[in-house]
């Protein structure tokens, strides 16, 4: 296995498939980066051989034990050429990661690495996710090309694109929505996840459909910690069986809560109310003014017909007449005829102000679309989201899917998702986050929570102390990168705020299970993250997998490392290539999953299931059937 990268996600991910997968990886950055102390070693972090010498590179691995199952080769290069892949041991390689945070590195790498080894499967990071679309077809077609015998059905997992942003965003924008927990996108469905506490004591949380998890025993205490793996019996527990559930009393769970569908409306016709923003164009006091309006004239043409006995259209012919003042005088003419004139003037006075102002309101709603919002006096019980990056901008993207009032702050004009804010009116408030004044123009004091979303630790901490500070029962979620310091920050805070809720999430160690997923072969759908660890959903094959093959859906779940959820039931041929996707980003032939399955069924070969597992569960199924292969 070979990474290739330059920032924390490469070193996550080879951390991922040397301690999890007990593979050999072979890691490639830039002196600088793989020089930070961040790169794990595995339990013992030896590693023998070097790659000989390249200009412009050198090689080296880590010092330490020995006795390590599967060595961590660093290889330090600049850019990954044709050159440093070679070295890399591409041609030999089962899979390739290329996580660089630039995208045309990334498509130019895995361009070289096709051409050097038409089989090797590779998983690329790529943020524009319709160049990803185009790019997984030209890869594959480029590996038939250099290799005319290869089998089609090998290319079903050759080309992986993934985005870290993607993975993440839908578990950092759920942290902040109350009722709104953890969610997974697959085949068009919403499988959400909710944290659920016991109604009483010595009672047990409503677990739903089934239970993903057990929280650990130390959630309700201020001082605890979220989720560490050593921390035995008290820690959180990843799928647990009925009888680890009913013993646990007491204990909150995570359960999968419902399924709904997550495809987009279905298009009106011509003339729908999307194509008439008239909201959006007219103030509602314009609005009421000008139906008040169409009632005056409307009752002056009724009228009209009544007194004169005229035909229904020449009446209100006569009226708009007057109402324009570009009729004759009622001189002679009837009283009644005098009247509804001089009304008709009348109308016609108050029309005009009010025309005004409507042409005035639809050119300042068409300026202001091509600038930002401001945040709205009366706003309150909304998310202020912080930094509008890579990460921001999915982020708000999957919130306003939620209908949920965001209001953005960001400190750089020039950042990419103040497009997206703009297209979405979405108010967004210019300025540096821990300047005074910022936070409070965003409405932080009547806010439901605070999504602190920046690349830098520091920024996000010193935003969530402040916001904390003007509202100590605000929900706050922070990005941060060093797991140690996460720690630290949660039970500072929680002891501080213990009333509060406090979520530390970092990007990195949310998309590396998927990433080394992708690398092993398989379709990973997403990870929820179950306070500091993580449970991934795949879908699978259930053939060539003894630990579910022939077995009823009873008889294939291991408690602590895997659930089958979901099945496929669309035959084979039928079947969505990507499940990930929503319903309508491609043909759906086929029935689609079902998530109510009977325990008593048994999986067949022809069968593909969804299954949620624990990173070590997961890699334990995979590794039944992943080929290793040897690298130089």
């Amino acid at each position: 296995m070979i990474v290739c990268g330059d920032d924390g996600l490469a070193r996550r991910l080879a951390a991922e498939l040397q301690e999890v997968y007990e593979e050999r990886v072979t890691l490639v950055m830039p002196a600088a980066r793989a020089a930070q102390p961040s790169v794990t070693r595995g339990q013992g972090g030896g590693g023998r051989g070097l790659f000989g010498r390249v200009p412009g590179m050198r090689s080296r691995t880590p010092s330490g034990d020995q006795s390590a199952l599967r060595e961590l080769r660093v290889l330090e290069a600049a850019e990954p050429d044709e050159e440093v892949l070679a070295a890399a041991g591409v041609a030999g390689a089962a899979a390739l990661a290329l996580v660089y945070e630039e995208d045309d590195t990334n498509v130019g790498a895995a361009l070289v690495a096709r051409r050097l080894n038409p089989r090797l499967r590779l998983v690329i990071r790529l943020y524009n996710r319709k160049l990803g679309q185009h790019l997984e077809e030209l890869l594959d077609q480029a590996a038939i090309v250099a290799e005319p015998g290869i089998d089609l059905r090998e290319l079903d997992s050759s080309t992986t694109v993934l985005s870290d942003a993607d993975t993440a965003a839908p578990a950092l924008a759920a942290s902040a929505v109350a009722g709104t927990s953890k969610v997974v996108q697959a085949d068009g469905l919403l499988l959400r996840a909710v944290e659920r506490t016991p109604p009483g004591r010595g009672e047990a949380a409503d677990a739903g459909l089934c239970t993903l998890a057990l929280l650990s025993a130390t959630s309700t205490d201020p001082a605890g910690g979220e989720a560490s793996e050593l921390s035995g019996d008290r820690g959180p527990h990843l799928l647990p069986d009925d009888r680890a559930v009913a013993a646990a009393t007491g204990r909150g769970i995570v359960a999968l809560e419902a399924v709904s569908h997550a495809g987009p409306a279905p298009s009106g016709g011509r003339l729908s109310a999307a194509s008439l923003p008239m909201a959006s164009l007219f103030s509602r006091r314009l609005r009421w003014s000008l139906a008040g309006l169409v009632a005056a004239v409307a009752a002056l043409a009724v009228a009209s017909w009544v007194t004169t006995g005229e035909h229904p259209l020449h009446a209100a012919y006569i009226t708009l007449l007057d109402i324009f003042a570009i009729n004759d005088p009622a001189v002679g003419e009837p009283t009644e005829r005098q009247v509804l004139q001089i009304l008709a003037g009348l109308v016609g006075l108050l029309l005009l102000p009010v025309l005004v102002a409507a042409a005035l309101e639809a050119l300042g709603a068409f300026r202001t679309a091509t600038v930002l919002r401001r945040p709205p006096r009366g706003l309150s019980g909304h998310v202020v989201l912080l930094g509008l990056g890579k990460i921001g901008a999915r982020v708000l993207a999957r919130l306003r899917e939620l209908d949920i009032p965001v209001v953005c702050v960001e400190s750089d004009p020039e950042a990419r998702g103040l497009a997206l804010a703009r297209r979405l009116r979405v108010p967004v408030v210019l300025g540096d986050v821990t300047e005074e004044g910022v936070l409070e123009a965003a409405r932080v004091h009547r806010a439901h929570g605070l999504l602190a979303l920046t690349s830098v630790d520091t920024t996000n901490l010193e935003a969530a102390l402040y916001a904390r500070a003007v509202k100590p029962d605000l929900r706050v979620v922070m990005r941060l990168y060093d797991d140690g310091f996460a720690d630290a920050v949660h039970r500072t805070l929680r002891v501080a705020h213990p009333t509060a809720l406090t979520r530390s999430r970092s990007v990195t160690h949310l998309a590396a299970p998927a990433f080394a997923g992708a690398m092993m072969g398989r379709q990973i759908l997403g990870a929820i993250p179950v306070e500091r660890r993580v449970l991934v959903f795949a879908a699978l094959d259930v053939a060539g997998h003894p630990q579910l093959e022939g077995r009823t859906i009873t008889e294939s779940f291991r408690p602590g490392s895997w659930r089958v959820i979901a099945l496929d039931t669309s035959l084979p041929q039928d079947r969505r290539p990507d499940l990930a996707t929503a319903a309508g980003d491609g043909p759906v032939r086929g029935p689609g999953l079902v998530w109510n399955l009977h325990p008593g069924y048994v999986l067949r070969g022809e069968d593909r299931v969804v299954v949620a597992a624990t990173r070590r569960g997961l890699a334990e199924l995979l590794g039944r059937r992943a080929t290793r292969t040897p690298q130089p």
